[in-house]
């Protein structure tokens, strides 16, 4: 069987390769996995700058809560484009441009003095640049490399942002008690840039660029880039917004991060602290939490490749919403077991639900799945900045944060129901046909 010759001045594509005894689709998850992890001291932060910046600056828990407000709102807005971005321009240059603004936003503010300052390097540059790397990079590199297993990686890279937090958090704590708040924003900064060259180095960002097919499935030649990426995320949204299940994912992960991002991450620390624990032992809690959810979310993927995704999301949701309504009497200047226990609990279900959300964009919305899952993930940072900023505002006016445990409890459970209401059946061919598409 002749071949035939290459046009000239081209390069004969790739041909297809066997892998190796590991596939290379597990060394770029592990690229991902400490790439999310050296970028995850920007979550850490928050909750820990509440105090130390209202003691130096004077300023109110409301007007700190709007920069974090701000911070999450651009998070989840950045990630469709970034995700459409990733299919123009390739994940590496995305993702270290990402972890270059995030590390200038956070050195930034070591010398702000007002609070406008704070919302535009934590708010609009840290927001916009973990935002590019979000929960969409995730999606993106399980949606190239994987198709089987994927909702096991899933889990993996969802549980890289908790290992991250268990990371930072202790160090960034004992930092803020013993040396202030800016040599922990310097440490975020630092981490971030770190992993930079291993993106750029080890990365790669389609199979087909070593001459693969992606781990479980069949070779297929690599796509051109898209072009306006733009142009594309805002039609996907547009289709997807005309289906149903689209706005459920959506509401349903909304709550979630109300009730995770803009309620546990940001309030919990000051929120111990009002009860007479320290802040040290508040914030190590918190990062307990994120040892859980670890398991969790790893636990989660596992259980996405064999069960009914919504029936999942409505368990997760119900049981969140439990613990959210007990924590308030919880609460004690020590630690003790209940709290333990509740710190276990609510940990091994933090992130739980990334996956099976994730599933379900794929299974509705097929190629364009982590595209429509970015907008997914716009709906979860907007419901967690609206509850950052409300927490603060109800501890200002109230002197408790209770009411808004109680009102995020009772959140939870609406968003049990909606999951259930998700429909069930895949339509014919794999995947919904958005409308307009």
């Amino acid at each position: 069987m002749t071949q035939t010759a290459p046009a000239p001045g081209t390069l004969p594509a790739p041909s297809p390769r066997r892998p190796g005894r590991v596939h290379r689709a597990w060394y770029v998850a592990a690229v991902a996995f400490v790439t999310i992890i050296g970028a995850a001291g920007f979550a850490s932060l928050p909750g820990l700058l509440i105090e130390p910046l209202h003691e130096e600056f004077d300023w109110s828990r409301g007007t700190i809560g709007v920069a974090v407000s701000v911070n999450l709102a651009l998070y989840g807005i950045t990630a469709p484009f970034a995700a459409a971005l990733m299919d123009r321009f390739g994940i590496r240059r995305v993702v270290a441009v990402a972890l270059t603004v995030i590390a200038g936003g956070a050195v930034a503010t070591v010398w702000m003095t007002a609070p406008w300052q704070l919302v535009l390097c934590w708010g609009v540059l840290v927001g916009l640049g973990s935002g590019s790397m979000a929960l969409a990079f995730a999606a993106t590199v399980t949606g190239r490399w994987f198709t089987a297993r994927r909702g096991l990686v899933t889990g993996i890279l969802t549980a890289a942002g908790a290992s991250g937090q268990l990371v930072f958090l202790p160090l960034l704590a004992w930092l803020v008690d013993r040396h202030g708040w800016r040599p922990a924003t310097v440490t975020v900064a630092v981490a971030a840039l770190a992993v930079a060259p291993f993106v750029w180095l080890l990365l790669r960002d389609h199979p087909a660029d070593v001459g693969l097919a992606p781990y479980g499935g069949t070779y297929a030649p690599k796509p051109a880039p898209a072009v306006g990426a733009a142009r594309r995320a805002l039609k996907v949204l547009a289709g997807a917004a005309r289906t149903g299940p689209f706005w459920l994912l959506a509401g349903t992960f909304a709550i979630c991060g109300a009730s995770t991002n803009g309620l546990v991450r940001t309030h919990f620390v000051p929120a111990a602290h009002d009860h007479g624990m320290p802040v040290t032992a508040a914030a190590g809690l918190l990062a307990v939490i994120g040892v859980f959810d670890v398991v969790g979310t790893i636990a989660s993927g596992w259980f996405t490749d064999r069960f009914e995704s919504r029936r999942l999301l409505a368990v997760y949701y119900a049981l969140r919403g439990v613990s959210l309504l007990l924590l308030p009497i919880l609460l004690a200047p020590s630690v003790r077991p209940p709290l333990v226990f509740f710190i276990v609990f609510y940990g091994l279900d933090w992130v739980a639900t990334v996956p099976p959300t994730i599933a379900l964009c794929r299974e509705h919305y097929g190629d364009d799945g982590a595209i429509v899952f970015g907008w997914v993930l716009a709906s979860h940072q907007i419901g967690a900045a609206v509850v950052a900023f409300l927490g603060g505002l109800a501890r200002d006016l109230t002197g408790s944060y209770d009411v808004v445990w109680y009102a995020s409890g009772g959140l939870c459970a609406m968003a049990a129901l909606m999951a259930m209401v998700i429909r069930r059946r895949r339509p014919p061919g794999g995947a919904a046909e958005l409308p307009g598409a």
